[in-house]
């Protein structure tokens, strides 16, 4: 196999089929979800949350959906490092999935809330929604999916990734502002089912041709299978920390928010659990093959050039298919969020309508985010760890304590605290250090910070909040 090649030129006339095959019953579900649509009132609340009829199916569906786009960097991670990205990327996730489902989503339920700061300025007060609004702006930009398309277009068509991340972003843009929504999640749907489907594929045609667990550790070095990969357990830890922030995560809480009642959204976590857990499974071991196999291979790609040409003709089309419904059903639904955190959170009382610039807004984040992709030079670790741990670190607390004491936190309170975080975060980040502290992540600074500023000055029953949103 080779570690660099032009991937036009492995597929054939069925490839490509079945490549456009897939996308066009994606685009098909789309259209499907706005002809539902015409069915409804083309109100804000059936164009942001699908008018709360989300069912178990659909639930699920794009909840697993929405969790893979960054597909290149998990790649990534797997091939420098090993199963520590089976340890950061799935199982510090999965126990923050189940803390959500068992002990979350009731706390929610009894709020009407659009968004997750609309859902803040409930528990907390106006000031604190617009600061929750900003930091969950800044963790929804979808830099590294939008890099991640970027990436994908470059090594199908040769396109330089600054071209191709312009030009993918535009194209997602169009459809998911055309059906909001309900666009998102019905082609999630069609993306859900090919992406599973291609992973495991690559496993399968894997072992049928090198073997099983042997062959994996005869080629590959010891440390990518210890659980640090190398790195020192205050590095790997930080992701579990990371991993908390599913706990205040947008897009977890815009499906909450959705769906016909708290039930479904128990169910419908606990049985994504269990797909995420098939589906690292099948990343994992698909990218250790590639490191085994191409181990000269630049990280980011050694995983698609091996599948490439692992598989026969027919399922490559249907792999590439796979990886770009990995890519889209997370680009769409967090171009989605961050239009909503502009428009709705942000900017809702300078314009009357709330559809129409959420639909500027899309296009406006998607520009933002292929600018700062090109900032971070590429770097998806880099991009994950920076932008979630400014939104665990500041918010993560906060709202903890909030759902746990309710009233303790004012208003006031919540600003200082987040601010105070992030400023910290910043100067850590900024100061030349060196020896034990530079072991140290910025990230620990503000969360103590945070901690210490709640522990000392929240006083109960020092809040008044209203149980309702503003109606749409």
């Amino acid at each position: 196999m080779q570690s660099k090649l032009t991937i036009i030129s492995y597929l054939t006339t069925p490839d490509w089929l079945i490549f456009g095959l897939v996308l066009a019953l994606t685009f098909a579900a789309a259209l499907y979800g706005n002809y539902r649509k015409k069915h409804t009132k083309n109100t804000p609340l059936d164009y942001l949350l699908m008018g709360r009829q989300l069912t178990l199916p659909l639930f699920v569906a794009t909840l697993v959906a929405t969790w893979y786009g960054g597909i290149f960097g998990v790649n990534e991670i797997t091939f420098n490092y090993g199963i520590y990205n089976f340890v950061t990327q799935g199982f510090f996730w999965y126990i923050a999935y189940l803390i959500f489902a068992f002990f979350i989503v009731d706390k929610i339920a009894k709020y009407k809330s659009i968004t997750l700061p609309d859902l803040t300025a409930q528990m907390f007060g106006p000031k604190s929604a617009k600061v929750a609004a900003v930091f969950t702006l800044v963790n929804v930009l979808p830099v590294a999916y939008v890099l991640s398309l970027g990436l994908f277009l470059n090594m199908i068509f040769g396109i330089s990734v600054w071209n191709a991340m312009i030009i993918g972003v535009l194209f997602t843009c169009l459809y998911t502002a055309w059906g909001g929504f309900r666009a998102v999640v019905f082609s999630d749907v069609i993306q859900f089912f090919v992406m599973c489907t291609s992973v495991l594929l690559v496993v399968l045609f894997s072992a049928y041709h090198f073997g099983g667990a042997t062959f994996l550790t005869t080629h590959l070095p010891a440390t990518h299978f210890s659980l640090t990969g190398g790195n020192g357990w205050l590095n790997t830890l930080i992701w579990g920390f990371i991993a908390l922030a599913t706990l205040i995560d947008p897009s977890f809480y815009q499906r909450c928010f959705a769906a016909k009642n708290p039930q479904i959204v128990k169910k419908g976590i606990l049985i994504s659990t269990l797909i995420w857990f098939c589906f690292d499974i099948c990343t994992t071991l698909g990218s250790l093959y590639a490191r085994a196999i191409l181990p000269q291979a630049q990280p980011t790609q050694a995983y698609f050039f091996y599948s490439v040409q692992l598989l026969p003709i027919g399922l490559k089309g249907f792999f590439i298919a796979g990886i770009l419904a990995i890519i889209l059903s997370t680009l769409n639904s967090y171009l989605f969020i961050a239009s909503n955190t502009l428009s709705f959170d942000l900017l809702r009382n300078r314009f009357k309508n709330v559809i129409l610039s959420n639909r500027i807004a899309l296009f406006l984040v998607g520009i933002i985010s292929a600018c700062l992709a090109r900032f971070f030079n590429g770097s998806f670790k880099e991009i994950w760890l920076t932008i979630g741990s400014y939104l665990s670190a500041c918010l993560l607390a906060p709202i903890l304590l909030g759902y746990i004491y309710p009233k303790s936190i004012s208003d006031r309170l919540f600003v200082t605290s987040a601010l105070t975080s992030a400023a910290v975060m910043t100067l850590w980040k900024c100061l030349p250090l060196s020896g034990f502290w530079a072991q140290i992540d910025a990230f620990y600074i503000g969360l103590i910070t945070s901690g210490f500023i709640l522990l000392f000055r929240c006083k109960k029953g020092s809040q008044i909040y209203v149980e309702n949103s503003t109606d749409l």
